[in-house]
Order: structure tokens, then C-alpha cells, then sequence
């Protein structure tokens, strides 16, 4: 019988088929899974924030784009997993509530999805699907065995990238 390994706020984890992982609740935050489709093997880890550098309470890596990818691709390695064969797919990165102004600290979903297309670029991950932005929360559903990123909203139709 098939696992679904669940992933909280700012916290990793990896699975390999036929189980398949899932986070919840992701308004601004990121979920970015990680995927090595010779070995069955994924992990997804759901950043809060883009980068750790910029807060001082900062011990918990897998919270931040800079560090958490970084943290999951050494969870993956130790599995089995080969850097030069991952590739990702991601999604939230909602602007979840209307501001006025222009302020870059509420923009906190598209700054999250800014960092980790950069970190992804940064070490040749190639993105090969999103589902970012607009102005709803998502849960997500990474399943190995078939490379799908299942997308579910409230109020919206189940996508599958």
C-alpha cells in the first residue's frame, strides 16, 4: 500500500515510488519538488521566505529558498539521487492579500518564487513545470512514479503539471 509522506511548513522530505509526497496550505509560501526520475525518487520542501540572510532567527533551513534547496538535494544524494539527473516543478507563491503601495515586504510570494528560480538556475536544475502566483493558496501532491505535481485549490478545478 502506497505512503503520502506529508511535508509541513518549512520542513523537507523525500519519497520514493509508488509512495508520493504532499504539503498543504501553500498561500505565499513555495513548494518546490525535487525529482530523479531514474531512481523513483522525489522530495518536496515548502520555503516560507527567500532568503536567509535577511533574518535573524534563521537556524531552520529548509525555511528559506537560499538553504532549504540546498538541504533537500543533500537528503536526496544521500538517497540515491544524482544532482546531475534532478529536475524540479513548483508551485504557490500567492499574493494572498491586497495591499496598497508597493512595498517589497509584502510581495513575499513573488519574491519567494524570484529566489527559487534563481537558486534552481544557480545550481542546473532545470524547472520543467509551474503553478505560481495569482491570489489562492494551494496543496500540492508530488507522486514519482509518474512525474505528476497535482495541484488542488478551493474553488478551482484539480490541475495536474
Amino acid at each position: 500500500m502506497a505512503e503520502m509522506v506529508k511535508v509541513g511548513m518549512a520542513d523537507l522530505n523525500i519519497c520514493h515510488a509508488p509512495d508520493a509526497i504532499t504539503t498543504l496550505g501553500l498561500g505565499s509560501c513555495v513548494g518546490v519538488a525535487l525529482y530523479d526520475k531514474s531512481k523513483a525518487l522525489a522530495g518536496l520542501v515548502h520555503i516560507m521566505l527567500p532568503d536567509s540572510t535577511q533574518v535573524r532567527q534563521n537556524q531552520n533551513r529548509a525555511k528559506f529558498a537560499d538553504t532549504g534547496i540546498d538541504m533537500l538535494i543533500e537528503v536526496m544524494e544521500k538517497n540515491g539521487a544524482k544532482r546531475s539527473m534532478l529536475t524540479a516543478k513548483i508551485a504557490g507563491g500567492a499574493q494572498m492579500f491586497a495591499f496598497s503601495g508597493n512595498s517589497d515586504m509584502l510581495r513575499i510570494g513573488e519574491r519567494n518564487v524570484l529566489a527559487v528560480k534563481k537558486k534552481l538556475k544557480q545550481l542546473g536544475i532545470r524547472i520543467l513545470s509551474e503553478d505560481t502566483g495569482e491570489n489562492f493558496g494551494r496543496t500540492v501532491e508530488f507522486y514519482p512514479e509518474s512525474g505528476d505535481f497535482v495541484i488542488k485549490s478551493v474553488g478551482k478545478p484539480v490541475k495536474t503539471i
